[in-house]
C-alpha cells in the first residue's frame, strides 16, 4: 500500500474512533464532553493544535515539491497557506501560553474576552472575533472548499484551472464525504458546551488527509493512482500546466 494511502487510513481510523467516542458522550453526560474531551487544554484542542501544525509541515513539503518543479508562485501560495496553518495552530493554545505560564500584554487583557494572547477572542466593540470573523464567515469557504469543490472538480475545467492556478490541494469525495458527517454531528449534538471543539478536530484530521493524498497529485508532478473512472471525466487536462 503507497504511504500516502496508507497515512490517509490511519488518520480515517483516528477520526472515526474519536468520533464514535465524542459523540455518545456528547450526548449522554454533556458536562463530561465539556469537562473531559472538550475542555480548554483538553484532547480535542490539543490534538487540533498538533495536527494543523503537522498539516502546516505537509504544506511546506508540497510547496518544495512545487518549487522544484519550477513553478514558484505555487510554491509561494503554497508557503503562505503553511504560514496560516501554524498561525491557526499557535492560536488554538494561545501560542503556548498556557502552557509556559506567561502574562498577557494590558491591551489583550482589556480586548480578549479570556485574556489571552490570541487573535480569535478579541472583541472589539460588539464583535467578537471567534464568533463572527473564525466561525460564521470561515466556516461556509470552509465547506465549500471541502464539499462544493470536489464535486465541481471533475465536471468543470475552469474549476480544475482555477485550482491549478492558486496551487490548491484538491479534496476528494471521501473527504466530503467526512466534512457532511463532522457537520451533521454538529447538528446532533447541537447545544453540547464546547461542541465546536470536535468541528475543529475534524478540521485538522481532513487538512492532513487532503495534503497527504490530494485529488489532483499530478499539480506536485505525482501519478495519480484514482480510478479510470475521474481520470475518464477530467480528460487529459494536466493540472501542472
Amino acid at each position: 500500500m503507497p504511504r500516502a494511502r496508507l497515512f490517509t487510513l490511519v488518520v480515517l481510523v483516528m477520526f472515526v474512533v474519536v468520533h464514535a467516542i465524542a459523540i455518545p458522550v456528547a450526548l449522554i453526560n454533556p458536562g463530561l464532553f465539556e469537562t473531559s474531551l472538550a475542555q480548554e487544554d483538553g484532547p480535542l484542542e490539543y490534538g487540533t493544535a498538533i495536527f494543523l501544525l503537522v498539516s502546516a509541515l505537509l504544506l511546506i513539503w508540497r510547496g518544495r515539491q512545487l518549487q522544484h518543479l519550477g513553478r514558484r508562485f505555487g510554491a509561494g501560495l503554497t508557503w503562505l497557506y503553511a504560514a496560516l496553518y501554524a498561525f491557526v495552530a499557535g492560536e488554538e493554545v494561545s501560542w503556548g501560553q498556557r502552557i509556559f505560564d506567561w502574562q498577557s500584554g494590558s491591551f489583550f487583557v482589556e480586548h480578549n474576552f479570556q485574556a489571552e494572547t490570541n487573535l480569535h477572542n478579541l472583541v472589539i466593540g460588539d464583535t467578537q472575533l471567534a464568533s463572527t470573523i473564525f466561525g460564521n464567515d470561515l466556516t461556509p469557504v470552509l465547506l465549500a472548499y471541502l464539499i462544493l469543490l470536489p464535486i465541481l472538480y471533475p465536471l468543470a475545467g475552469w474549476v480544475r484551472k482555477f485550482a491549478s492556478a492558486l496551487a490548491v490541494p484538491v479534496p476528494s469525495m471521501l473527504h466530503a464525504a467526512l466534512a457532511i458527517v463532522a457537520s451533521v454531528t454538529m447538528v446532533v449534538i447541537g447545544g453540547v458546551p464546547r461542541q465546536f471543539e470536535l468541528y475543529e478536530f475534524a478540521f485538522s484530521l481532513m487538512s492532513l488527509m487532503i495534503f497527504a493524498n490530494p485529488r489532483n497529485p499530478d499539480l506536485y508532478g505525482e501519478v495519480s493512482r484514482r480510478g479510470t473512472r475521474e481520470e475518464s471525466a477530467m480528460g487529459q487536462f494536466n493540472p501542472a500546466e
